[in-house]
């Protein structure tokens, strides 16, 4: 057996012991998934501590529901479909939460020459961007160009039909092409149209 085979077996032994209410497999198989669904649910929601939350929360809920899984191969699908929901929970909580106003201005005597801190400020004006989207579409984009997930398994995991999958896709990265296209003569953490 090569091994991919061989950690497949191991995981599907894991976790037919975990849906048999072993604690131990149990463990084992999150020990090996939690850094993955961190880094899903950091994408996702924005914000670390967050995060750690809702994966917290989906690793009891995946406890106490684990019998459920009737196919051992299915782990990692249910997992991150479990985590994403969670995600979901927690920025619907979060959505009364106020942001600070930051105003930046750039110093116009300074050389606009490409530097470490321009790639900085590229990727932070992504990540704000990809911030201000519906969580929905978040989640589309995560599972699809951060973990490179096919449109079929995203329908999986978000239990939806790949059609949808596909239009969220295509709203999402129009949005983002749109919100980036336009200036940025807003401060940042207030949408466009003046709402924090």
């Amino acid at each position: 057996m090569r091994r991919a085979e061989v950690v497949a077996h191991m995981t599907r032994e894991l976790v037919r012991r975990a849906i048999e209410g072993d604690h131990d497999a149990f463990s084992s198989l999150v020990d090996a998934s939690v850094d993955r669904l961190y880094g899903v649910a950091t994408l996702i929601l924005r914000d670390p501590d967050r995060a750690q939350d809702a994966v917290q929360e989906a690793l009891v809920s995946a406890w106490k529901d684990v019998r459920a899984l009737r196919d051992p191969d299915a782990w990692d699908a249910w997992l991150h479909r479990i985590t994403v929901w969670a995600c979901y929970r927690a920025a619907k909580k979060e959505r009364r939460r106020t942001e600070v106003e930051l105003k930046v201005v750039p110093d116009a005597g300074r050389a606009t020459t490409p530097d470490s801190a321009t790639a900085l400020a590229n990727r932070d004006l992504v990540e704000r961007q990809l911030n201000d989207l519906p969580i929905e579409h978040r989640a589309v984009i995560v599972l699809r160009f951060y973990l490179d997930l096919p449109l079929d398994e995203v329908g999986d995991i978000l239990d939806i039909p790949v059609g949808t999958v596909k239009s969220r896709l295509h709203r999402a990265l129009a949005s983002l092409r749109q919100s980036m296209a336009e200036p940025a003569d807003h401060p940042v953490g207030v949408m466009k149209d003046g709402t924090a």
